[in-house]
């Protein structure tokens, strides 16, 4: 039986400008400072996520300069996923208030809204830390 993926979406205030923003999203130097504990990327452009000792791996399937970047989670082979696991960042700004906005999509097989929740906050408050938001 294939495990069952939940969508958590939210999003975060973030007071920095996008362009301050987006290398922390989309780059391996960017990412290892505040989302894993080490990130890095091989020649055939597959990134590496390394949490609690062992390897994440996931391509960047898309993204929009200085806006958005998108990972889909491979298989630990590096061979593709039928229903990869991904996550999906995107600076948004609100029309109104000129607020800067990460909205942040996790689409994984961990269901537990409180759990992910708990570590989204705990990420977006280092990567308030590193920004200066």
């Amino acid at each position: 039986m294939k495990a069952t993926k939940t969508k958590f979406v939210r999003e975060y205030p973030v007071n920095a400008s996008a362009r301050l923003l987006y290398p922390y999203l989309s780059t391996p130097s960017g990412l290892s400072q505040w989302f894993c504990d080490d990130v890095s990327i091989d020649e055939d452009k597959v990134f590496n996520f390394y949490w609690d000792g062992s390897n994440h791996y996931a391509e960047m399937t898309s993204h929009r300069t200085n806006r958005s970047a998108r990972f889909n989670f491979l298989n630990e082979d590096k061979s593709h996923v039928s229903d990869p696991s991904y996550i999906d960042f995107s600076i948004e700004t609100s029309e109104l208030t000129q607020e800067q906005y990460l909205k942040v999509v996790d689409y994984s097989e961990e269901s537990d809204e409180e759990e992910l929740e708990e570590l989204w906050e705990h990420l977006l408050q280092k990567l308030r830390e590193i920004v200066g938001g």
